[in-house]
């Protein structure tokens, strides 16, 4: 099967009785020239050749890039929630030995590790749901080098997005700590079956050292100081922290390096 061919994908749908799950944010990539360029994205920061590599990928679906990965010689683990389209994946593919499938909560594989050892990359068309939660447990993890994905064009500005923008978010900030993200490119609709409402993006991140120095407890904290502000995000932190943090401004309008020097300076106080 053609899986790039919306009158094929279509067609085994129908013939096994399968509808695409909009809970489980099942819109399947149609479009070549866009897979072909996520792909290319995805393996361009590799520290060996694609065909010693070993990439992640959650959500497979029916294989469209998993398939197209397994043809540049990668080794592929595939993690799929939805058991219908798990069963089917590896047989699929013509069954290579270089494809292991994950049938299972790709959240619930992250917390158990399952990230940990030692992919050279992420390469995924991430659920619409459960995208941006997955995407940064496995930020927070630090475990793999890059991760190219597909999420919603509003997930991936706000992961790129800078000090002082107005869609600055916890995401970005958490996001951009340990890693560098670019928007790479937006995919319209038409580029997926069923067609979604709204647009796609590919974005990369690309882990970086500039705070590998950072300890567990300033982490902890840099985690926790974040999520309360951009919790409260129209008040000025002076507000938010009371007599902790003396400041007129909002959480979107610092960036990393101020959020990291605020931390320092806390526990250096308390030491």
């Amino acid at each position: 099967m053609n899986l790039t061919s919306p009158s094929q994908v279509k067609a085994w749908c129908i013939e096994h009785g399968f509808h695409p799950n909009k809970v489980l944010g099942q819109n399947f990539l149609i479009d070549r020239n866009a897979l072909l360029s996520i792909v290319d994205a995805g393996l361009e920061f590799l520290s060996v050749p694609p065909a010693q590599s070993r990439i992640l990928e959650v959500g497979p679906g029916l294989g469209v890039l998993t398939e197209e990965m397994l043809s540049r010689g990668a080794s592929v683990t595939a993690v799929e929630k939805d058991p219908v389209l798990a069963s089917r994946l590896k047989e699929a593919l013509g069954s290579p030995e270089t494809l292991e499938v994950v049938s299972g909560d790709a959240l619930k594989f992250i917390a158990a590790g399952g990230a940990d050892v030692g992919y050279d990359a992420m390469i995924s068309n991430l659920p619409y749901q459960a995208g941006t939660r997955i995407l940064l447990d496995l930020v927070i993890a630090r475990k793999i080098p890059s991760m190219t994905v597909l999420v919603q064009t509003e997930v991936a500005e706000r992961l790129a997005a800078k000090e002082g923008s107005k869609v600055r978010s916890l995401s970005g900030v958490w996001a951009q700590l340990d890693y560098d993200v670019k928007v790479l490119r937006k995919l319209p609709p038409n580029c997926f079956w069923p067609r979604p409402q709204i647009c796609s993006s590919v974005v990369r991140l690309v882990r970086h050292d500039r705070n590998a120095s950072m300890t567990a407890e300033e982490r902890k904290l840099f985690h926790s100081l974040t999520k309360r502000a951009f919790e409260h995000r129209r008040k000025q932190l002076g507000s938010i922290f009371k007599d902790l943090i003396q400041s007129t401004a909002r959480a979107e309008s610092l960036s990393n390096e101020d959020w990291i020097t605020l931390v320092k300076g806390l526990i250096n106080e308390d030491a």
